[in-house]
Formats: structure tokens, sequence, C-alpha cells
């Protein structure tokens, strides 16, 4: 069976937006050949908007996936934020949303959530590790807030996993060994070998069936920080040899004094999936997911003494409150140890009817906990390493998480092939977020001896939706939709001891808000189709944006508990033309963001406040185009690609003016890919693929003028390359290679550079 890319273009609106936007779905398997896709299932959701999608066997042979994440690398528009293989923070960059934005994107796994909302930002991604690349069998992203199914979190993308169960007795094991090689990052000149391993088998026995996993990460990985000496001037300080000097993402002298963040990451994960088929319609499944993380964080000071000792941090007191570097000095902190210890555990159940006539029901409710969830600091300074122990800092947010549920139904009064599709559904939320800092007399294992901050907050969603999908004439569809919110945050509190002691306790909200959605699509001819989409979408605050605050160093992110929700009102105009071999999209889109959501420094206050803001309005627009061709030139070549234009500009401010006609941090201004495939016969595959970013920022106030270096958010085009080889229907054999040309980039951390993979999997 031959699998390719079938690009599905669909709506959008660009001009000005009007407030009442609106924007719909349509369910692209039956309705005006909106999804296409060559020996496979399409999409099970109604959508309205660009659909891309990724397939197991594109998956074996393009992407050398490690984890689920990886399946986004070459998308159009979609960035992954990953500093090394295992990162807990790899989140998702769209179109008109950045990385640190993880609260704009939606991850699903058979129709339950993966994605983290108890916070917005790096640290709250999705769980990529409750899905293993090997039970995927297709993952289908949908582009923009234009489906009232979905919560305003989708006005990002969303991507759908579908994961497989067995019809038969099956087996499948496999073992990958990567290895990075980082040349001249500062002091670093070394490789990194890791390795991941899993094994699975599934078989179904009437009208049950099952599948069990288990999946094994051993990472050793690069630094993924610089320390950097802060200037003191005046008189003392230890004289110290070993600094680099080089300039920041400012252009500013800087001294670099160590490598930090080094991860030994072991990462463990285990699935059991069950189902039971009641009668030819109705299935129910149960999930277990199960997550543990322990890693290790090394750090490598470059300082010496006269006598050639090592220098770590320096302290208020003692010999080493100072450090003095070619003449000048500083402070220097941050070349510390750490630690990770977490388990997280996920249950999910659903119900749903497979009639396929005049209606269908599903549901879907699922439990995810951090059970155990710990990460150490140690408090290190003058010659002490930390490395065996000594005081140090605990944050322990065990007992944070959430539950989902939702209830969707679908009715065609005339049938499949009739003029009505309806959706409706209903769906509910809560996330629970407890975090616990303090500090411990034995970093490595002691428990909190005093208590430095406290945070405790609750969120809840209940939402209704209804959406018609109306195919009035011959060529013409209509999507109409609705989705009404209800919002509530409570029990908040926030307690400070480390220096002037504070306490709050922070009165309940509750917000409404409602999402029109209208979409209108048009068969021109029969290889032409044309879709205009509206929609406005709202994003409430996370339950951390709105009561945790944040002490990093000498840095504090205040929170704001009376934080409003950002409201999008998106457009998307899409043509999409099928070709004799494939299939070609152009999207023109735009987004007004009015509140948006992002950590800035008020400038109005004295003094200045670094939190999380409502932004008063950002304008987004773009075009994209998208193909997929077959057999180009010869047979079995195949060719996939995008290329993106973005803008996104700060229209006001009134918190910051000064911010006002600057462009959205770490949004490109052009983004391209390009998978070229080559079959050259039943067992031997090539793939040579590419992808580039290019000008962006890493700063509020876009003087980030030197983007080319650690700090900074360079431009890239990163080469990547895969040989599979079956040796037996049931063997095969891969050799890859990530970031083939070597380059040395930057997304405020650097990304990974060139890394050696080599596979060996097993099917039965």
């Amino acid at each position: 069976m031959k699998v390719v890319f079938r690009r599905t273009g669909l709506a959008a609106c660009l001009a000005a937006l009007p407030a009442a936007a609106f924007a719909a779905d349509t369910e692209p398997e039956h309705e005006l050949r909106e999804m296409v896709v060559k020996g496979n299932a399409p999409v099970a959701a109604a959508v309205s908007s660009t659909v891309e999608s990724v397939t197991a066997q594109q998956i074996k042979e393009n992407i050398n996936a490690v984890t689920s994440g990886h399946v986004i690398k070459y998308q159009p528009s979609l960035q992954l934020r990953e500093r090394y293989i295992g990162d807990r923070n790899a989140s998702i960059g769209s179109r008109m949303s950045n990385v640190n934005s993880s609260a704009h994107s939606m991850v699903y796994s058979d129709g339950i959530l993966l994605s983290n909302y108890v916070g917005n930002s790096l640290l709250y991604s999705p769980r990529w590790g409750m899905v293993a690349p090997e039970e995927i069998e297709r993952v289908d992203f949908i582009y923009g807030p234009f489906s009232a199914l979905y919560p305003g979190n989708s006005m990002g993308v969303t991507a759908n996993f579908t994961t497989r169960m067995p019809e038969k007795f099956e087996a499948h094991g496999a073992i990958q060994y990567f290895q990075e090689e980082v040349r001249s990052e500062y002091r670093t000149n070394k490789s990194f070998p890791s390795y991941n391993a899993n094994v699975s088998l599934g078989n179904r026995a009437g009208d049950w069936s099952f599948w069990v996993g288990y999946n094994r990460l051993d990472s050793d990985t690069a630094p993924s920080m610089y320390g950097t000496a802060t200037p003191k001037p005046g008189p003392g300080g230890v004289e110290v040899s070993g600094a680099m000097t080089d300039r920041d993402a400012l252009n500013n002298p800087r001294v670099i004094t160590s490598s930090v963040s080094a991860e030994r990451t072991i990462q463990d994960q285990g699935k059991l999936k069950l189902a039971y088929d009641f009668s030819p319609n109705w299935q129910a499944a149960y999930t277990l997911g199960l997550w543990q993380n322990s890693g290790e964080s090394s750090s490598e000071s470059y300082l010496r003494n006269a006598a050639g000792q090592t220098i770590y941090n320096t302290t208020p007191s003692g010999p080493y409150q100072y450090v003095r570097i070619n003449g000048q000095r500083y402070t220097v902190s941050g070349i510390t140890p750490r630690s990770s210890d977490d388990f997280h555990w996920m249950q999910a159940l659903s119900l749903k009817s497979k009639r396929k006539e005049n209606w269908d029901a599903e549901l879907n409710f699922s439990v995810y906990r951090y059970a155990k969830d710990e990460s150490r600091n140690a408090s290190n300074t003058g010659l002490d390493s930390g490395q065996n122990g000594g005081r140090g800092t605990l944050t322990d947010r065990s007992g944070t998480g959430w539950e989902n549920l939702d209830l969707r139904g679908e009715w065609r009064p005339d049938g499949a092939k009739g003029a009505h599709k309806l959706h409706f559904g209903y769906h509910f939320d809560r996330y629970t977020f407890k975090s616990d800092t303090g500090n411990v007399d034995d970093w490595r294992s002691g428990g909190i001896r005093e208590l430095t901050a406290a945070s405790r907050g609750k969120t809840n969603t209940h939402a209704l939706y209804l959406q018609d999908t109306w195919r009035f004439a011959p060529a013409w569809s209509l999507t109409l939709g609705g989705r009404w919110e209800r919002w509530q945050a409570y029990d908040g509190s926030n307690a400070n001891r480390a220096s002037t002691p504070s306490q709050v306790s922070y009165s309940d909200r509750k917000k409404s808000a409602f999402s029109p959605k209208l979409s209108l699509g048009f068969q021109a001819a029969p290889d032409w189709h044309l879709r205009a989409s509206l929609g406005k979408a709202t994003r409430f605050p996370t339950v951390t944006e709105l009561f945790q605050a944040i002490t990093t160093g000498p840095n504090r992110l205040e929170n704001d508990p009376n934080l409003q929700p950002e409201r999008v009102h998106s457009g998307e105009l899409a043509i999409e033309k099928s070709l004799d071999n494939g299939q070609a999209r152009l999207s023109l889109f735009q987004e007004y963001r009015y509140d948006a959501l992002i950590s800035q420094t008020d400038t109005t206050v004295t003094p200045n406040i670094t939190s999380i803001q409502n932004v008063d309005k950002v304008r987004s627009r773009g075009v994209e185009l998208s193909w997929g061709l077959n057999d180009v030139g010869i047979h079995g070549l195949d060719l996939n690609g995008s290329v993106t234009y973005a803008q996104s500009i700060i229209r006001e401010n009134h918190r910051n003016p000064d911010t006002v006609g600057n462009w959205i941090v770490r949004i490109p201004r052009w983004r391209a890919t390009l998978v070229s495939t080559y079959r050259v016969n039943d067992k031997l595959s090539l793939s040579l693929s590419a992808r580039y970013s290019g000008r962006q920022y890493n700063r509020m106030d876009n003087l980030d003028v030197n983007p080319d270096t650690y700090g900074g958010a360079s431009r890239y085009l990163i080469a990547d390359a895969k040989l599979v080889y079956r040796f037996h229907p049931q063997l095969r054999f891969s050799l890859g290679v990530n970031n083939l040309n070597d380059e040395k980039a930057y997304i405020g951390h650097p990304y990974p550079r060139r890394m050696y993979f080599a596979g060996l999997a097993f099917d039965y």
C-alpha cells in the first residue's frame, strides 16, 4: 500500500475581521474533498480549516522519531521547540503563536486530551510521553479556531493522534541508538550517546482487544544553557581565569563562565489499552498511561583561581563574594547541579458508536496526575561543586493534574449523504495546581525544612456547542456553529516567605464567552476547491498565569489573579488544486488577538513589574503555500513541502507603549519545509528533508540585533536524512542524521547539533 501526503486546504478570511467573527467545520471524508488520503481513513473530527496529515509509513520513512512530538517536524508553519531528545519542555509553535504559548495548541490521542493547560509556557508542554511513535497510525493537524468542537486553545493548531488497535495477534520491538556531536560550543567539544528501546504486543479475541507497550529512553544531552557573569563595579574580588567572552543578543560584551544543564535523563513509559465491542455499533475502551522521569543535570565551571581550583558561585558572605575577570568585578550564579524525579499517570475511558447512518455518539473522560514531581537544586558556592550533597532547594508539584470530559454527538437527519450534519456536545474540565518550594538540608534527598513559597489554585470550564454543516447546493457547503463556555477560577493563593513574608488568598472569579463560527465552501470545478472561514475564540487564563509567582535567581515573575481572557478573531481563505500526481494549497490567514496574554514588563509603574499581562491588541497575517507530489520525474520519488510568510505585530499596548509596532517574539517571518522520499524498491527507501526558519525576535522590545548567539533567536536551515532497509517484511534497519549540515542555531537555548541515528525494528 502506498501512502502519500494529500494536503487539505480550507477556509479563511483575510481582510479586517469584525468583532463578531465566525468559523465552522465540515467532515472532510464526505464533504467537498477536504481531505484526500490514499490508503488510510480520513480524520474523524468535523473540521472547516486547513488539515495536514502524516501517516505511520511516512514517520518510518522520513522522520528520525524518538518521541511522538517529532511527527510535527515537517508540517507547514509548525515548529517543535526541543532542546534535546526527551525534553519535558518541548512545545509547539504555529502560524501565529510562538513556542512560548503552549496553551495556543491542542494535542489529542484517540480523543483524549494530552495538552497541559495548567500553564501557558514552555514548562507546560503536551504530554508526549503518553504516546509512543510505534503505536501511531496517523496524525491530523487542524489549523485555526474554526470548529465549535474545540475551545479557544485551538487558535494555533490541533493535533489529533490516532493510534492502532490490533485485529489479530501482533508483536513489535525496536532499539534505536543516537549520538549528538557538539563541537566549538564555548568549551563544549564532546559526543553525547543515547538510546531508546521499546516493545509492544496486542491481540483481538472475540469482542475484546488489547495493546500493551513499554518504552525506555536513556538520553545523555549537551548543555542547554551557559552561565554569564553579572558586572558589579567596585574593588575586591578573587582573581580567576578561564572565562570566555563574546557578545549577547543585544550585541553587548558578555562574559561566559560555565556550561549549565547538561542532562542525563532516563524515562520509562508504559501503556495499556483495552477495548470491548458491546455490539457491532458500540465500543468501550480503557487506557492507562504511566510515565516516569529520572534526571540529573550537571554544570561545568570554566573559572579557576590562582591555585588552579574550580570556582563555582559567588556568595554574599565568605571569601568568594565577588570574582575578578580581566580586572573587572563580577558575581556568578547558576553553576549548580540539579535533579528531577517524576512519576505521572493517566487514565481514560471512552465509549463510541459506529453506526455511520443517522447518528453517532462519543464519550471521553480522562484524568491526569502528577503523582510525584520534584525538582531539586544545589546551593553550592565558592569551591563547592555541590556534587556531594549539601544545602539546596526543592520544588514539589505533586498533586497537580486535571480532568477532562467530552460528550459528543452527530445527527444526520437524512442519512450520511443528506444535506445536513448536526454536531453538538458538552465539555467539562478542571485543572488543579499545587506547588511548594523550600530549603532542604540535603538537596539530593532531603525534605523541605523551610517553606519559602507555595502556590495553589484551580480552574474549571463548562462548555456547550452546536454546529450544522449544510450542503445547500451541489457545489456549495455552509457551516454555522457556536460554542458557549462558562469558566471559573477559585481556591487561589500565593505565599512567599523568602524575603518579606506574605500570604494572600484570591477571590473566586467567573467569566462566560460565546464563540461563533462560520465557513463557506465552494467546489468551483472537479479539481478546484475554495473555502472561506471566520472564527471567534476565547482562551481563558490558566491556573498558573493567575496564581503562581516565579522567582528565578534575581528575577521574579509576578502573578495577576485579575487577568482577562484573550480573544481572537481569525480568518482564512484557502484555495486547493488537485493535480495529476498530487495536490497544492494556498492559504491566506489573519488574526486579531485582543487582551493577548504575554509575559512583559509594565513600564508605566515604578518600580517596573514583569508579569503575564494583557496586551491590548496584536495583529497577525500571512500566506502559506503547501504541496504534495508523487512520482516526480521518476517512479517512487515524492516531494512534499511548504513555504510560509507571517507577520505578527503589536498594535496596542498601554502597559508598555514603546512596543507598539514591534514583532511578537519567536514568530519567524519566513518558514519553509521540503521532504523528498525516494523508494528505490520494496526494500530500500531514502529521504532527505530540510527545515528553514527566518528572522525572528526573542525580546518584546525587538532590540536583539545579534540573533545568532546564545540567548538570541537565529535564522536556520537544517537538513535531515534517513535510510530504511527492509531485510524482511518483518525486519527493518534504519540510519539517519539530524542537522546534517551541523547548523549552529539558537532559540534562546541552543538547538541540537548534528545527531546520528541507527535503529533496528521487528514487526510480527
